[in-house]
């Protein structure tokens, strides 16, 4: 997970961005997708067929279907069961004599860590444990779902793979949270509920194409925000929740690689209706995942803890306006030809958001340094208050 924060998207929705032009012609790729290259059981070849007829995508779901070798060939990017590490590598085994002696010595690392910090982590967490909110929405993209949940497409080994990579993070994070005895985790167990339960709107709407551009950013912001608090961690002498967030941090790394490497291909083949996408899920923003996020005490509990993140460093709004500009550019938006007229005008449109959104970013940051921590600490259930 992920990190966002909603001020800059308040901002940056005073800077309308131009309005979309006409529908584009669908330009067909170079060779005609086959239903699939891959073994398909009666029940998704049935699917297969019906969705054929109801899709809103036809077109996109034939390019994802021509792109299943490719996708076929990056599942390495998935490590496999034996290389991974698991959450309790970096915890103390309770079936061991010095299990006591290793709890204390992980609390006494984590009582320098600032209660700011703190807040950040616990967001971080709640985020990482409303996973099954996000593998629901991988299957709502057409194209890409996984119909009888042990398909053997790649685009569903994928899902199924990222999913059991990324439900070690929230895992760990919960589970070393409660070790360190200053998280109310009741409080921090009622947030994902309450999250989980509300759901959350990438604004895809289905589209394959918007649903990869979003993970593509999302995976490098949560990167982003474990690395930071990987830093921070370090500073305040937790050592042991520094590597683990480090080792966090590298798993959402590959993830960032795939899913554009996955992007990237899409452009190849179908560039002007990628860049369309592309656009469309900029003007759409980027929301964090967890915006939905709240508890019965603060009803503003997203905005909050964005504020948090921002004003120590693990997630800014000037994070967000720099990876707008990583991705033009790793997607060479500038520089790409042959297009059609509606997806040139995306182009100008999404090539100018970068230098938008970071004057925008810087001012919204000023805002948020000036607040005193006292004004924010205070409203967070998670912090444990018992003495």
């Amino acid at each position: 997970m992920r990190e966002h924060m909603r001020s800059v998207l308040l901002l940056a929705a005073l800077a309308a961005v131009p309005a979309t032009l006409g529908s584009a012609a669908v330009r067909c790729i170079a060779t005609e997708p086959t239903l699939s290259s891959f073994p398909l059981g009666a029940v998704e070849a049935e699917f297969r067929r019906k969705r054929a007829g109801a899709s809103m995508y036809p077109h996109k779901v034939e390019v994802l279907q021509a792109m299943e070798p490719f996708v076929e060939q990056h599942l390495n990017i998935l490590k496999t069961v034996d290389e991974s590490w698991q959450p309790q590598d970096f915890l103390p085994d309770m079936r061991r004599e010095d299990w006591r002696e290793k709890i204390a010595e992980l609390r006494a690392e984590c009582q320098e860590i600032p209660d700011a910090l703190l807040v950040a982590i616990v967001g971080d967490t709640v985020t990482e444990e409303a996973l099954p909110t996000y593998q629901t929405l991988l299957n709502t993209f057409e194209g890409m779902e996984d119909p009888t949940g042990t398909s053997q497409s790649p685009w569903a080994r994928w899902s199924r793979g990222w999913t059991a990579e990324e439900n070690r993070h929230g895992d760990i994070l919960n589970k070393f949270l409660y070790l360190t005895g200053r998280i109310d985790m009741r409080a921090m167990e009622v947030t994902v509920h309450n999250l989980i339960k509300d759901g959350f709107n990438p604004s895809g709407e289905k589209d394959p194409y918007r649903g990869i551009i979003y993970t593509s950013f999302q995976e490098r912001a949560t990167k982003i925000s474990h690395q930071n608090v990987a830093r921070l961690c370090g500073e305040a002498g937790a050592k042991k929740l520094a590597i683990l967030t480090t080792r966090i941090a590298g798993d959402e790394a590959r993830h960032e690689m795939a899913y554009q490497a996955f992007m990237k291909e899409i452009f190849r083949l179908d560039p002007s209706n990628a860049m369309i996408s592309f656009n469309e899920m900029m003007k759409a923003q980027i929301v964090m995942p967890a915006e939905l996020m709240n508890d019965p005490i603060n009803p503003n509990l997203y905005d909050d803890f964005s504020r948090v993140a921002q004003k120590i460093g693990v997630y800014t709004a000037v994070d967000y306006a720099n990876i707008i500009a990583y991705l033009v550019k790793e997607f060479k938006a500038e520089t790409m030809t042959g297009l059609n007229a509606e997806a040139q005008a995306a182009q100008a449109s999404v090539c100018a958001l970068p230098k938008r959104y970071g004057r925008l970013a810087e001012r919204s940051m000023k805002g948020i340094m000036a607040q005193k921590d006292e004004d924010l600490l205070g409203k967070f259930s998670w912090l444990r208050r018992v003495h």
